[in-house]
């Protein structure tokens, strides 16, 4: 189970790895090494040779435990879900694209002995057209679904969208066009509903790995309705029933038919290409942002 989005998005991942579990599946958690901006003050994500500790296991991934770093000491995400669930995380390295992170994953995947790659964005904005008026990250989630695509090709993989609106860049009703396109274009494989279970192990996860989307899902799932900030007030999320959902989808025909935005880095052959595919197509990205603060400057749009 991956979290696609990094920073906090390996919560969300672990709402879908508990419904496994409850089939009697192993699950194995992991993400993206890319924290946001104000955990680690480093604009972009961070390469294997900028993760401190862990095991790598091939060409994009670490297995990391709760020591696992960046180069300033900074605590990766993975590393305090590892500490959480008293079990070692992977952590994906996004730099070289995304024919080598499906190669990575692929790698990592038979070393742990896993038989399926679940990669869980939260929000919906990995579904995004680019033209959203609050779309802020699209450029991780875009590179990982496109990663997902390439993954089906050696091994099982489903996408999924937890929390949908959650992370305040979609909103529920873009969120839910997008589920429709999904569904016409046959991709759609299907939706669960937090449980107060898995919503209680979401929330305890909270407190150990620095999230707010995946706490609005929470929310969700225990009828709140309204309005919420996000982000330092920075980002309005509408608490609505469909954030206790995940929607599960096959990410081949997601991208070859619902997700512009991976499509267009599908061919990247790094960080900086898929970048500047997105560029191209005129959407501005999370890496544009980070680079900006980085300058000293303050964007208008986090």
């Amino acid at each position: 189970m991956l979290g696609i989005g990094g920073g906090g998005d390996v919560v969300g991942a672990l709402a879908t790895a508990r419904l496994c579990q409850s089939f009697g599946a192993e699950f194995r958690l992991g993400g993206v090494a890319w924290e946001r901006f104000p955990i680690d003050p480093y604009p972009g994500p961070r390469s294997l040779d900028q993760i401190n500790g862990g095991k790598r296991l091939g060409p994009a991934a670490v297995l990391a435990d709760e020591n696992t770093t960046t180069p300033d000491g900074v605590p990766f995400s993975e590393s305090h879900m590892a500490a959480f669930v008293c079990s070692e995380t992977l952590l994906i390295d996004v730099t070289p694209g995304p024919a080598a992170v499906a190669e990575g994953i692929a790698s990592a995947a038979k070393t742990l002995g896993c038989d399926l790659c679940l990669m869980v964005d939260v929000g919906g904005d990995v579904l995004a057209h680019g033209d959203e008026a609050g779309l802020a990250s699209p450029l991780c989630d875009a590179l990982m679904l496109a990663a997902a695509a390439r993954l089906a090709e050696q091994m099982p993989a489903v996408a999924a969208v937890y929390g949908a609106g959650c992370d305040g860049e979609l909103t529920p009703d873009e969120v839910l066009e997008r589920i429709g396109e999904l569904a016409r274009a046959g991709a759609l494989l299907g939706a669960w509903g937090l449980t107060s279970a898995v919503a209680e192990q979401i929330e305890a996860a909270a407190r150990s790995v620095p999230t707010e989307a995946s706490l609005m899902a929470v929310r969700c799932a225990r009828g709140e309705s309204g309005t919420a900030q996000i982000r330092s007030g920075k980002r309005t999320v509408q608490l609505t029933p469909l954030g206790a959902l995940t929607f599960f989808f096959d990410p081949v025909l997601a991208v070859q038919q619902v997700a512009p935005l991976a499509r267009a880095v599908s061919g990247a052959s790094s960080l900086d290409a898929a970048q500047a595919a997105l560029t191209r197509v005129g959407v501005r990205t999370e890496l544009d942002l980070e680079r900006a603060r980085a300058r000293g400057e303050r964007p208008p749009l986090e």
